[in-house]
């Protein structure tokens, strides 16, 4: 870093940012597995049990979160090494032909989708156990019990009451307001970042192939 290259800053961060992540994915797969040798083959039988397995995986989460970001990073990174490389190149005009701006544009939209399916892998761990996380905070017991907003057992007598009516809203109630402690703002964010930026090369692509059609044409 600071050797006055924009380019080669932007190599060491990015190769900077992989060791990271070969780091904590490492260490999380290794947690992962011994989790699963845990309770993959048999799953936890009593409520006790299943809330116990909840709260060990409860760091894991977050470690998988956490990996959500890193990935985007390494994107980002990558896609800058390959922004840089190409304003390079048009400086350094005898490095054109030791650099291949399709095949780099080709491999950079082919790391995209394997971002896309690896952050899906992992926001799909994040949800199934933000899922169980609401089940057991609702239901602690494993019982069904009064929920403001989302269920309730009444009598027929309360049904009566309520002149026969079955709108479930006469006896759930209203939910009093939460905030979705899950919703990540900053990720959303990036991912809509990253969209555009995609979106942006891919134009900037496109006019310069608009560019050589036209200079083969003479016009």
């Amino acid at each position: 870093m600071g050797n006055g290259s924009p380019w080669a800053d932007a190599l060491a961060e990015l190769t900077e940012a992989i060791g990271a992540y070969q780091a904590d994915r490492t260490g999380l797969l290794s947690d992962l597995t011994s989790f699963l040798k845990q309770h993959g083959a048999t799953p936890p039988a009593t409520n006790a049990a299943q809330h116990k397995a909840r709260q060990v995986f409860a760091p894991l989460a977050d470690r998988v979160r956490g990996l959500v970001k890193q990935v985007d990073l390494l994107y980002k990174l990558s896609a800058r090494v390959g922004q840089l490389a190409q304003e390079l190149v048009g400086v350094e005009k005898e490095a054109a032909e030791f650099y291949d701006r399709r095949a780099v544009n080709k491999l950079i939209k082919q790391l995209e989708e394997e971002r896309k399916q690896a952050v899906e892998q992992l926001k799909q761990a994040a949800y199934f156990y933000r899922q169980i996380y609401w089940l057991q905070d609702r239901f602690p017991e494993a019982e069904m019990v009064a929920v403001p907003g989302l269920c309730k057992v009444v009598g027929r007598g309360e049904i009566e009451a309520a002149d026969w009516s079955l709108t479930p809203g006469r006896y759930v109630g209203v939910a009093p307001a939460e905030v979705d402690e899950d919703f990540d703002f900053e990720q959303t964010l990036k991912d809509i970042h990253l969209e555009l930026a995609d979106l942006n090369r891919e134009a900037v692509d496109l006019a310069a192939r608009i560019q050589e059609n036209f200079e083969e044409l003479g016009v």
